[in-house]
């Protein structure tokens, strides 16, 4: 998956809209205004190391199911500079099925609208 599919997929999704509040390359998606994953457009550098565009996707993860993800994957981390009970971060090297990172990607956007509050809930159903 690149980035155009990620953000096509993301966007297509009710009530997402995409913005980049930290700096021009790292772009944030959120469903009514709350943040579901966060990508680095530009040259990413984690610890360090470059790894180039679009070389991770931060993700909103249940908490266990985040821990059993981490022991399966390889290319599943703890999310880099967020919560690492919260977050995870699936890094983008051709390890992970398209239908995985999806997958990871509805789980994200259903687990933070479903923490919205019910005016944002049903502002969202309306859409």
């Amino acid at each position: 998956m690149d980035y155009e599919l990620f953000r096509e997929y993301c966007l297509n999704k009710k009530g997402v809209t995409e913005d980049f509040p930290f700096d021009a390359t790292t772009a944030c998606m959120r469903v009514m205004g709350k943040i579901f994953a966060i990508t680095d457009i530009g040259d990413g550098v984690v610890a360090g190391e470059a790894l180039g565009p679009f070389a991770f996707i931060n993700l909103k993860c249940e908490p266990e199911r985040a821990i059993l993800l981490r022991e399966e994957h390889e290319a599943i981390k703890p999310g880099w500079h967020m919560s690492k009970k919260h977050w995870n971060s699936v890094h983008m090297d051709g390890t992970l099925s398209d239908t995985l990172i999806k997958e990871l990607i509805d789980h994200a956007y259903l687990l933070v609208a479903d923490s919205l509050p019910k005016k944002l809930k049903d502002d969202l159903k309306q859409l």
